[in-house]
């Protein structure tokens, strides 16, 4: 039955889940592969085009959310994208480069098996995983991974045979994270609409304008997207017979109204070798070990010259929105929100309220509170974020979906893409930074050389020693490091890509650039 099952699936070398930002720059660099890029939707963009809503825009200038070799029209823009600028962007990019011709639209996983030993056969044994001292090459000659991909709308089950899979399905989006309530206090006692923030960005414009006005709305969350839902929220009821918008707040984040600090531009404090120089990373050395501790009080100071700032310009105290915790574990964690322009006018006309919780449940008119307050609601919507590995778990066959996750709850990945535990798959989209393109597209770059054997790995242990040391490093820097975020130390991450590549490290054209300009996608463009 294996041989006869070998005869029907269609093999390739390389296999790419998933054709958002992250797919697309690994269809890009993997070209020459001629890769197949499954993806589930008819549509390229993951996330930008199916967890938007109509005020969603990047976090960042489009010159610092752009590829390396495609910049942005008018890309010294200042303004930020809006969610369609980048989806135009992005197929633009596709197009550019006839990656298209690699996507295979409808096209959803079902099922992966790991057939590691080339005769065709399922392999389960844990010993594929623990693995021997050497990762090996990620490809081999033979298929290694098992896909069973239906086709929509047919509901027809194609298998495939690839040498390397490459996940890039992300960690938003798919599988929404719910609440969970004690007996008799769930969505099911309450008479109102629940809806999770994925369920909302299906919704057109017109609809969910209607959803919003005229009710009384709260709004579970206080990242960037729950803050986005409030202000359309806010939008949606002007006038006298507008209701207002409560935002149920657990975690306080801090918030930035624009990339100026007291006057100074923002990549000053946290993206420049210089700035970076002050925070722990890995493989630092003696030296830097020592210094950092002395380097704490700078470090601390930065923080709170940003915090002086922002509750200066920014009315956190008069709404209770100070966070209790250092600036600096926000963007060490990436969860940094800019603020849309109205948001603190709206709060300020009444029309966006809030009310910090550390829990809360349903009762039949709304939501109930542990000070034993009530807010009554006609919409409950839930800005309460996504089950990412979860999906990826559901996906993998044992024993490789219980190893995805370590004991502290994060992907090891080595290099952000390699889990050393896993053979002959890569992970892209999986690690934050600042800008996730930029970091999605380096490592992207990076994959391509190393399955073309120009560099090796190193050890399995050695790669689960460098993931564990960038692990302790968030664990110190922030208390949300599940977040895996490597903000303040991403240029050193990027430099330690570029020696393996036999790239050279420093990138500017002078030192002076090197010490204090911000580094861009544009500084890792291909070498000669």
């Amino acid at each position: 039955m294996a041989c006869e099952q070998i005869s029907y699936r269609k093999s390739t070398r390389v296999g790419i889940i998933g054709a958002g930002i992250s797919g697309i720059a690994a269809a890009k660099q993997l070209s020459h592969h001629n890769p197949i890029v499954l993806e589930a939707t008819d549509s390229i963009g993951g996330v930008w085009k199916h967890c938007s809503f109509a005020s969603t825009k990047l976090q960042t200038p489009r010159c610092d959310f752009e590829f390396s070799d495609y910049p942005w029209p008018q890309r010294d823009n200042s303004t930020f994208p809006s969610y369609l600028d980048i989806l135009h962007y992005l197929h633009a990019y596709a197009t550019h480069f006839d990656v298209l011709k690699f996507v295979r639209f409808n096209s959803r996983v079902v099922e992966i098996r790991y057939i590691g030993g080339g005769d065709g056969r399922e392999t389960t044994n844990l010993d594929v995983a623990a693995g021997p001292g050497e990762f090996g090459p990620l490809l081999s000659g033979h298929p290694v991974w098992e896909v069973a991909v239906e086709t929509h709308p047919s509901k027809t089950v194609e298998r495939y045979g690839f040498e390397l899979l490459v996940v890039c399905i992300g960690k938003y989006g798919d599988i929404p994270k719910m609440p969970v309530f004690p007996p008799n206090k769930g969505q099911e006692v309450y008479g109102g609409k629940v809806m999770h923030t994925l369920d909302y960005s299906k919704l057109d414009k017109e609809v969910a304008r209607e959803l919003l006005k005229g009710k009384k709305v709260a709004v579970v969350g206080y990242k960037k997207s729950a803050i986005d839902l409030a202000t359309e929220c806010a939008q949606a009821n002007q006038g006298a017979d507008g209701q207002p918008c409560t935002m149920v707040i657990r975690t306080l984040h801090w918030t930035v109204p624009a990339y100026w600090i007291w006057g100074l531009p923002f990549f000053l404090f946290y993206s420049t070798r210089s700035s970076q120089f002050l925070h722990q990373r890995p493989n630092q050395g003696l030296v830097r070990n020592l210094l950092c501790p002395l380097l704490s009080p700078v470090r601390k100071a930065v923080s709170k010259f940003i915090e002086s700032y922002l509750v200066w310009k920014l009315p956190l105290v008069k709404y209770g929105l100070k966070p209790d915790h250092p600036f600096e574990e926000d963007y060490a964690s990436c969860q940094m929100a800019i603020l849309p322009e109205n948001f603190f006018s709206e709060a300020d006309k009444g029309k966006i309220m809030f009310k910090k919780t550390p829990r809360w449940w349903f009762w039949n008119g709304g939501l109930e509170f542990e000070d034993n307050t009530m807010l009554e609601a006609d919409v409950v919507l839930l800005a309460t974020g996504f089950e990412g590995k979860k999906k990826i778990q559901d996906l993998l066959p044992q024993p490789f979906s219980s190893l995805i996750v370590d004991s502290s709850g994060i992907m090891p990945l080595y290099r952000g893409t390699i889990h050393p535990l896993i053979p002959n798959m890569a992970f892209v989209g999986y690690i934050e930074s600042v800008s996730n393109l930029q970091t999605a597209e380096l490592r992207c770059k990076w994959l391509s050389r190393l399955a073309d054997g120009l560099f090796k790995l190193p050890s399995i242990e050695k790669m689960l020693d460098q993931t564990s040391e960038e692990i302790e490093i968030m664990k110190k820097t922030t208390r949300f490091y599940k977040r895996h975020c490597i903000s303040t130390f991403s240029i050193n991450h990027s430099d330690e890509i570029c020696e393996e590549m036999g790239w050279k490290c420093w990138r500017k054209n002078n030192w002076v650039l090197e010490a204090f300009a911000p580094y861009s996608s544009q500084d890792y463009g291909e070498e000669d």
